[in-house]
């Protein structure tokens, strides 16, 4: 024991090195914090990917990032982008890491950077490169020697940049954390001994390569004490048992701010509310790390997301999918990160006590008493019912499931449950600029097995004849029937049966279309069963056989399978005809893709005809021109009635859409389809739409995507906004005279409020874009709001009865007043 705590002391001290100032530049850590540069800090991480989102929008999503409270960014290290294939390196464009981790130091941030080099993060192969799965005798995430041999090559190669590129803290780089493997808990046990052996190798592999600041390993319980154990989860103050050493902090490595989407599933949502209760009750219990994933999800381009994730990733997140700010998620947690610092100095000085009060209530204190250090907070856990609690003799209201953070120990600068920050809601506008869109098609032609060169006397299975170059594959075969085979009665049709193990298919007789069929991300099997009208002769049966990307978790995912494994025809004269072991016929992708008729070259390689009344149907191309939409709103494709398929725009994929798998609630998944205007240029831009089973492209539209719908929903009991106060020191103080409660509304960018489209001082209901009125309301509320706030960028609503009624008109005195005001924001008229 001794010499693993003397280990984990040397690392410690390790990480922290002196410059010719004395001053300490590097990391090092204890059972309190992380210290950084010689100082303790609290840390509000959040999960931005740069592979999510082009490189014009990564200043833009970091400068949001900050001005929401976070000073750490988090991001993995994605292994099958940058070595796709083996020995040969990709750090340009969108996988710039070294741009990106440059851009956040320039904005002043600090990064943690996640080598994985598993990664999981609902990425294809779990960031594991396709021709790993191919090297002899390997088996992943195990003591293997082809595994492990480019395992350490790997994270040994991204190290190496990193220091070349002087990024890591010790250097005056960002870089102040890193984490080797990743949830390596939920496997460990399916590899036994060797799983024991690998993840101590991982931890001693990463340490031996550079020690110049901290690892850690996430949902790692009994990780190796050179590495520090971290939490992943929703709930990390009640479920993380803590660090597995005296010497290590409390670190919270995923806090979910939603729940990432697979085609089928309905909407996810967290609230403001649970995300900021579960924080701020991880930091009441030691916690001084908490990072969000994802703070921006961003977009799974190409081919990138893993089996059957949608295109669109952790739209749920403080910043959307779009890079817009979604409130009041985004602002409330800004607030709680504000309230946070300012009891940083009792947090990271103070000692700790804890006062049960019930079952339901406590109270933390932090308390530094020769410093003048305090800071408290008042914990009510129960889930349905408020309460008042008295502390050092005064009264202190808490609402249910809430925490309210007292920075001094005596005022209430935030309640977790009780949002004072503006919401708001998302629009999609349909662009002036870009519509009425003409468009043309190609029709791929359906092979029969002697078009179709590769044989075998089954069919091959697809993730292995794919090699993750594309989505789809040919299978064909043929069958001669007479007439006495087929069935004598008309009406009674063969059954063509296609038992396949993912994702999806499409299948053809004689050239024409029979049905489609796939799996879910549950079940990625399925039973394919359609009746088909087949002829006296030679019949072609052919298949497209398609994935919905690789996958990304579990034990020995380099044993996972796809397409088809068994093929029947039920119904003949003689029964059931097994075609399985018929001899097949293959080909991997579409002739379109091929000839990449998503790009300009490409697409005069073949020839288009105009979409004329009903389209073709299935396995079509369609391409149109349009005009870079109106003003500088982030733009997006409406997918409405098309299938399932992928999008390109000048020649870049927008990844995967599949609108036809609709959710339990009959609407599908996604239905729209994010277009960076980086990919974008004024006039003419090239947009390319491969369509799998069929779909209508005229209804397909380009909107352009806001939030200038702002809203604000404050009761009279809610406390002052958390930006009134301030600490310098062991001085707290507000910076207002009048600390009162106030509807503050703050329109995007530059635009003003044009009009109020709801405003109710009484009992109202219903979220932003959704209010309705309750059965008390002020006559005056619209014109209040009206008097307050229009033409203006930014304004605030007091929440005073006399601001709305004279004391003898009141129409509700005695009720506890809401007030919910929406309003619009446009672009100001400069004129």
């Amino acid at each position: 024991m001794f010499q693993i705590l003397t280990l984990a002391l040397l690392i410690s001290l390790l990480v922290t090195s002196v410059n010719g100032d004395e001053k300490p530049r590097g990391v090092a850590y204890d059972g309190r914090s992380l210290i950084v540069n010689g100082n303790r800090e609290l840390f509000f991480s959040g999960s931005i990917h740069y592979t999510r989102s082009p490189p014009e929008m990564w200043p833009e999503i970091i400068r949001k990032a900050k001005e929401g409270g976070i000073n750490l960014i988090q991001t993995y290290v994605f292994w099958n982008i940058h070595e796709p294939v083996q020995g040969q390196y990709n750090f340009e464009g969108n996988f710039d890491i070294v741009k990106f981790i440059k851009e956040i130091a320039e904005q002043g941030l600090y990064v943690t950077l996640r080598i994985g080099p598993y990664i999981e993060a609902e990425w294809s192969s779990g960031g594991f490169p396709y021709w790993l799965r191919e090297v002899k005798n390997i088996t992943f995430r195990s003591y293997n020697e082809p595994f492990v041999y480019h395992m350490k090559k790997y994270s040994e190669m991204v190290i190496d940049l990193m220091k070349k590129e002087k990024l890591f803290a010790p250097q005056g780089g960002p870089i102040i954390l890193a984490q080797i493997e990743n949830e390596y808990n939920n496997v460990q046990a399916a590899y036994k001994e060797n799983g024991k052996k690998y993840i101590e190798w991982a931890a001693n592999m990463a340490v031996g390569l550079y020690n110049g600041v901290p690892w850690i390993m996430c949902k790692q319980k009994e990780a190796p004490p050179t590495v520090i154990n971290t939490c992943n989860g929703r709930h990390c103050a009640d479920t993380f048992t803590g660090p597995n050493g005296p010497n290590k902090p409390s670190l919270w490595t995923e806090n979910w701010t939603a729940q990432y989407r697979t085609f089928g599933d309905p909407p996810s949502q967290r609230s403001a509310e649970d995300l900021a209760f579960s924080v701020a009750r991880f930091f009441a219990k030691n916690g001084t790390l908490t990072n969000y994933y994802m703070y921006h999800g961003g977009t799974n381009f190409g081919r990138s997301s893993s089996s059957f994730v949608t295109t669109r990733y952790y739209d749920e997140a403080p910043l959307d999918e779009f890079g817009l700010m979604r409130d009041p998620k985004w602002s409330h947690l800004r607030d709680l990160h504000r309230a946070l610092r300012l009891s940083r100095r009792a947090l990271l000085w103070g000692t700790p006590t804890v006062q049960k009060i019930n079952q339901d209530l406590e109270i933390t204190v932090y308390e530094n008493t020769a410093e003048h250090m305090c800071a408290a907070f008042l914990t009510n856990n129960h889930t349905t019912q408020p309460s008042n609690i008295t502390f050092r003799g005064a009264a202190y209201y808490l609402p249910e499931k809430s925490v309210s953070i007292l920075a001094d120990c005596k005022t209430v600068v935030y309640n977790t449950q009780t949002v004072v920050s503006q919401h708001n809601s998302r629009n999609f506008v349909p662009s002036e600029k870009a519509k009425n869109l003409k468009w043309e098609m190609y029709q791929e032609k359906v092979p029969t097995i002697s078009e179709l060169a590769l044989k075998n006397r089954e069919p091959l299975e697809l993730y292995s004849l794919t090699k993750d170059k594309s989505d789809y594959a040919w299978y064909s075969t043929s069958i001669n029937l007479n007439r006495h085979d087929l069935p004598m009665r008309s009406d009674i049709l063969t059954v063509l049966q296609v038992a396949s193990m993912g994702h999806a298919l499409a299948a053809f007789v004689n050239g024409q279309y029979v049905g489609f069929g796939h799996g879910n991300n549950i079940d990625k099997s399925f039973v394919f069963r359609q009746p088909v009208v087949l002829k006296p002769g030679v019949n072609d049966i052919t298949l497209l056989g398609e994935l919905v990307g690789y996958p990304n978790s579990g034990a020995y995912m380099e044993k996972r399978f796809a397409g088809p494994r068994a093929v029947t025809l039920q119904g003949l004269m003689a029964g059931t005809l097994d075609i399985t072991l018929n001899v097949w016929g293959h080909e991997v992708g579409v002739s379109g893709e091929k000839e990449q008729v998503f790009t300009e070259e490409g697409a005069k390689k073949v020839k288009w005809t105009p979409v004329t009344g009903t389209p073709p149907g299935p396995v079509t191309w369609y391409k149109t021109y349009f005009d870079a939409p109106e003003g500088t709103d982030p733009v997006a494709l409406k997918m409405d009635q098309m299938q399932k398929g992928m999008l390109w725009v000048n020649g870049k994929s927008l990844g995967r859409y599949w609108v036809s798998f609709l959710s339990p609630l009959g609407q599908p998944t996604q239905s729209e389809y994010h277009v960076p205007r980086a990919f974008l240029k004024p006039n003419n831009n090239l947009l390319v739409v491969f369509e799998e089973t069929g779909g209508h492209p005229a209804k397909i539209e380009i909107v352009t995507v806001n939030r200038d719908t702002i809203c604000s929903m404050i009761t009279e009991y809610h406390p002052p906004n958390v930006k009134n106060f301030e600490s310098s020191g062991s001085k707290f103080c507000p910076v207002v005279e009048d600390l009162k409660a106030g509807a503050h509304l703050t329109c995007p960018d530059d635009n003003v409020i044009e009009k109020v489209e709801f405003a109710s001082y009484g009992d109202p209901d219903g979220a932003c874009g959704n209010f309705t009125m309750g059965t008390c309301t002020s006559q005056n509320s619209i014109k209040v709001a009206e008097k307050y706030c229009l033409g203006k960028h930014t304004c605030t609503i007091p929440i005073e009865r006399v601001t709305f009624d004279e004391p003898n008109k009141d129409p509700c005195p005695n009720i506890f007043k809401t007030l919910a005001v929406q309003v619009k924001c446009v672009v100001p008229n400069k004129n």
